[in-house]
This record gives C-alpha cells, sequence and structure tokens, in this order.
C-alpha cells in the first residue's frame, strides 16, 4: 500500500516536523533550519535552507490559502516565510518568550496558533499580523495542536497529558485527561456529521502519547453546549506514538515512533520525519492487486495509475483529455475506443479490453470470496470506510449517509436510529486491509475447492 520512492538526508539534527503544500514539501529540525523541496522532482528550492531562528525548530506548517510557510522554535519566536522566494514576511514573538513548541494554520488560514513551553497559546490574526487572543493551560508544556475542519475549534495537548479545546476566542471549552505520560500529537478528521435537526455537529480527531496508545475522540458542537468524548483506544503500539496525522480525505489514520508524519493534499504521497536526521516520502495509491475501492468510484485519476501499472502509459493522455472514470472505463468498448478515443492501433484496443475484463474477473472473485463481515449489508459489495451506526452494525459510509439522509431507520432492524453519529471501524478496516494486500490466497483457495 505505500512503496518508499525518496529519502532526504539534508538535515544535521533531529527532524521535528514536516509539512505539506500543494507543490512543496518542508522539513524542520534541531539544527535550526528549514528546508523545502518541489514535488515533481524532490529537489530543494534555491532558496532553501531557510535560516532565520537563532535555536532548534520545532515545527512547520502551510497556508492552504496563499504560499506561506509558518516555523516555531525554542527562540520563542513564529515566523512567516514567502514561499515564493524564501523571504521573511512577519515575525511572531510569543509574549512570555517561551520556546515555541508547536504552530498550526487554521483551515481558512486566518488564524495561526502557537503554543509555548510555558503552556501559553496565542492565536494570530495572519491578514492584520497581530495577536487576535492568548490564554494557557494550567499545567505542561504545549505540544500538540490542531483544528478542526470548521475552524472554530482548536484543540491544543500538554505534556501532562491533558487535551484542551478551546474556541475561536480562546475561551476554554473542555479538558479532559487523554495520556498518562503526556500528549505527543493530535489531529482531526476531514469528515464530519450534521445531526437530522442541524443542532448537532460531530468531529472526529485522533491522539497519541508517551504511554503508547492512541484514543479517538468525538467532538460535539451543540446549540446548547459543546462536548468531548473518548470513543475507542488503538493499543497495537509497543513504543510511544510520537506522531499521527488523518490523510486529507479522512480514509487513513497513520501513527508511528516517529517525530513527524504527514499527507499531502495534492497527492498520494505521506511523509515522516525521524530522529535519525533523515525525511522519508512514501508514494500510497492503488494497484491492480489494491481492491479497496469499487471501480465505478474511481476517480480520473486513479484509472490513469491503473492504466501505468497496466503498461499502458501511452493511451493516459488520451484518457486524461476524454475525462475517463471508473464508470467510464467499465463501459468502454472497441467502438468507443476507436471512434471516441482516437486509439488506431487494434493491438493496444484489445490490450485495454482484456485488461477490463481482467480487472471485472478479479473485483467479482474477491466480492464471491469476501468473507460477510466485509461486505455492506446495503450496497453488498466490499466495504472501503467501514462505519458503526448507533444499530450496531456497519456499513459502507457513502451507503449508510445516503440512507439516513432520506430516512432515520436502521437498514437492518428498520427500527428508529438512536442517533446520527457514525463511528469509524478502524478494527474491521484494518482486517480488510490485511485481507486486500494478499488477494491471490483468496484466489487459490477459489481454484482448490
Amino acid at each position: 500500500m505505500a512503496e518508499l520512492i525518496h529519502t532526504f538526508a539534508d538535515h544535521g539534527d533531529d527532524v521535528n516536523s514536516c509539512a505539506f503544500s500543494d507543490t512543496f514539501l518542508a522539513t524542520c529540525s534541531l539544527d535550526k533550519a528549514i528546508r523545502v523541496y518541489t514535488l515533481n522532482d524532490f529537489k530543494e528550492v534555491p532558496f532553501s535552507p531557510l535560516r532565520g531562528h537563532t535555536y532548534g525548530v520545532h515545527c512547520c506548517c502551510f497556508s492552504s490559502k496563499s504560499p506561506i510557510l509558518a516555523s516555531c522554535s525554542t527562540d520563542g519566536k513564529t515566523i512567516l516565510w514567502s514561499m515564493d522566494n524564501g523571504q521573511i514576511l512577519a515575525t511572531f514573538r510569543q509574549p512570555t518568550d517561551s520556546p515555541v513548541r508547536v504552530c498550526r494554520f487554521s483551515p481558512s488560514s486566518l488564524y495561526l496558533a502557537s503554543g509555548a513551553a510555558d503552556g501559553t497559546v496565542v492565536l494570530w490574526n495572519v491578514p492584520l499580523l497581530k495577536m487576535h487572543r492568548s490564554s494557557s493551560v494550567k499545567d505542561g508544556s504545549l505540544v500538540a495542536c490542531t483544528f478542526c475542519p470548521r475552524g472554530n475549534i482548536v484543540v491544543t495537548g500538554s505534556s501532562c497529558g491533558d487535551l484542551t479545546a478551546w474556541d475561536e476566542n480562546m475561551r476554554c471549552l473542555q479538558e479532559k485527561k487523554a495520556h498518562d505520560l503526556g500528549v505527543a500529537c493530535c489531529d482531526f478528521s476531514s469528515q464530519t456529521v450534521t445531526n437530522a435537526e442541524g443542532d448537532a455537529e460531530y468531529f472526529q480527531m485522533a491522539s497519541c502519547g508517551q504511554d503508547n496508545e492512541i484514543r479517538l475522540w468525538v467532538l460535539s458542537w451543540f446549540s446548547l453546549g459543546f462536548e468531548m468524548i473518548c470513543k475507542g483506544t488503538l493499543s497495537g503500539h509497543s513504543a510511544p506514538v510520537l506522531a499521527c496525522a488523518f490523510s486529507n480525505d479522512g480514509q487513513l489514520l497513520v501513527s508511528g515512533y516517529v517525530t513527524a508524519c504527514a499527507f499531502a493534499s495534492a497527492h498520494p504521497l505521506l511523509a515522516t520525519g525521524s530522529m535519525d536526521k533523515t525525511v522519508c516520502v512514501w508514494k500510497l495509491g492503488n494497484n491492480k492487486n489494491d481492491l479497496t475501492g469499487n471501480v465505478e468510484h474511481w476517480s480520473e485519476d486513479d484509472v490513469r495509475t491503473w492504466l501505468s501499472e497496466e503498461g499502458l502509459s501511452e493511451v493516459e493522455h488520451l484518457f486524461k483529455v476524454n475525462n475517463i472514470d471508473g464508470k467510464e472505463l467499465l463501459n468502454l468498448t472497441k467502438d468507443v475506443l476507436l471512434q471516441d478515443l482516437k486509439i488506431e492501433s487494434l493491438g493496444i484496443r484489445n490490450k485495454i479490453l482484456r485488461k477490463i475484463e481482467e480487472l471485472k474477473n478479479t473485483l467479482n472473485s474477491a466480492v464471491s470470496d469476501a468473507p460477510g463481515e466485509f461486505l455492506c449489508p446495503i450496497t453488498c459489495e466490499v466495504m472501503k470506510d467501514p462505519v458503526i451506526a448507533s444499530d450496531g452494525y456497519s456499513y459502507e459510509r457513502t451507503a449508510i449517509e445516503s440512507w439516513i439522509s432520506a430516512k432515520r431507520t436502521s437498514p437492518m432492524t428498520n427500527l428508529p436510529l438512536e442517533n446520527l453519529l457514525l463511528t469509524p471501524n478502524r478494527t474491521l478496516k484494518m482486517a480488510l486491509m490485511r485481507w486486500l494486500e494478499t488477494p491471490m490466497l483468496f484466489h487459490e483457495k477459489r481454484l482448490k475447492q
């Protein structure tokens, strides 16, 4: 599922953080430097490394709205850098001059949060380049920070193990004990749920810590209040979990004994940083044995990736020009390939159709061999993103969301649902991924029968 495609070894000390924009990968280190690389060829940009901090750099993050990178350091400063030329745009100094351990842009990039070793957290107004609000936690250093998808909630994590939720005016909404030996990282999923009445919104968040565990949280914003509840604990790690991150679509959660991890939003890439001074870039994506999704749901990029893996790179541009997605791929005929896509070679046309037929057969075999718990009760297809509804059954997320948008009853019992909250079934998804990673074992079993 992940292939190591590049390793950077340019830093002279521990790598503390890494971040993606649509075009760049930024990394920072205890060596006081921030390095910036292009994603098209993984070469360092001419204005890199960025040197403006006088002590180790702990965190870096990109604005989603403009070519700006933020970084923070033990020197008590948070710096905004231009990604056009590497120049410093602004320097925010923590009011107490305490070492700044973490910084994070809000989704709209209106605000930048910075958390310090003395427990202070500051919300900076980025367009005005001035402080918006500040506050502090009761105990511990702030080492983690994340904004919810709406940007109206920011959660900080401390070295004493607490998670604290704040509103945009830095009023404390709730504080929870999360990890006994200290929080290391936290991240919101992009997936949100609003109940039928429209008076409650649910956000999903993960946290990890020195206690070797990952905790999954549901944060509920009601018209009359706010609530943060731990919905589960993942205990598969045998060492402190120092970093965790959700993919841009909320479908994957990565965690590990690495100092940093980040998903790219515009590319199927994952970056990890480590105390060995290196940054690794991993390629994520479909391959011909990856049946995690229905072909009908493939995007145009998924189709072109499949063409490349099947040795049909020479026709990728024709599929791109004609906007061929998964559904159209399955309906291609010789006439369509010749007349609409203008593929004149009979050999290539036959190869494409043969590969499509092989794809259909492989997917059909996978579904027929799949254990019953891997099939969505609504679609009867192998699930890609299983979630648990309040009736206790697991469904494909898109299928149950469509179902509950029309009715509030259980598809399995026909009884009213207690609530519309959907909880990711991580255990089932992990089992599903293990099964999908070894499809040939199931095909061989089927042939023997």
